[in-house]
């Protein structure tokens, strides 16, 4: 359905009505946006990032031939600008994890609520401490649920690069994560 009509709006910005362009900004602001934060880590930089996507997708619109998802187009335009100014900055960077914001949600009672607010808060620090492309391919797959033939077409990457980048992000956060809710652990235990 959004594919549907992400080409509607792609045929009339292709044919010259530059205002439906703004639907798709509109509808994918926010996933450029945070893949670019995830890389970058500068509000600031990945705001320029993700403007310079959208101007860059709307002079290609005409070199979008529909044989991908609009979203993966962008996204790897996203990407590839953000890894860039990332190179040329040579700024280290992280993202963030939401699985742990699934199983939270649905948590019940306050309390629970409390709690889940305070793994969400560890998951993101750890999460903040991975390098910025393996934290944009955590995003892009336990946030996002891109399949990994998408995020191959987005980033460029190999399939078995891709696994086992998420194989080691994971182990990386694992251990992090287990380091935090120590360190955790022992300030309650001494107050």
């Amino acid at each position: 359905m959004a594919h549907t009509d992400d080409l509607y709006y792609i045929e009339k910005t292709q044919s010259g009505d530059a205002a439906s362009f703004a639907f798709l900004v509109n509808r994918y602001k926010d996933m450029v946006y945070s893949i670019a934060i995830k890389i970058l880590r500068d509000a600031d930089e990945a705001n320029d990032i993700a403007q310079d996507s959208f101007i860059k997708a709307y002079r290609q619109i005409d070199k979008f031939e529909g044989k991908s998802k609009f979203s993966t187009w962008l996204y790897t335009i996203t990407y590839r600008t953000a890894v860039t100014r990332l190179n040329d900055k040579r700024v280290e960077t992280v993202g963030m994890d939401l699985e742990v914001d699934e199983i939270a949600d649905d948590l019940p009672d306050q309390f629970d609520q409390l709690q889940a607010k305070q793994v969400k808060h560890y998951v993101k620090q750890a999460i903040d401490r991975l390098p910025p492309i393996d934290a944009t391919l955590v995003t892009l797959y336990y946030i996002n649920d891109l399949p990994i033939k998408e995020i191959q077409e987005i980033t460029g990457m190999s399939n078995p690069n891709i696994k086992i980048k998420l194989f080691r992000a994971r182990k990386v956060l694992e251990h992090k994560l287990k380091f935090l809710l120590d360190n955790e652990k022992e300030i309650k235990n001494e107050g």
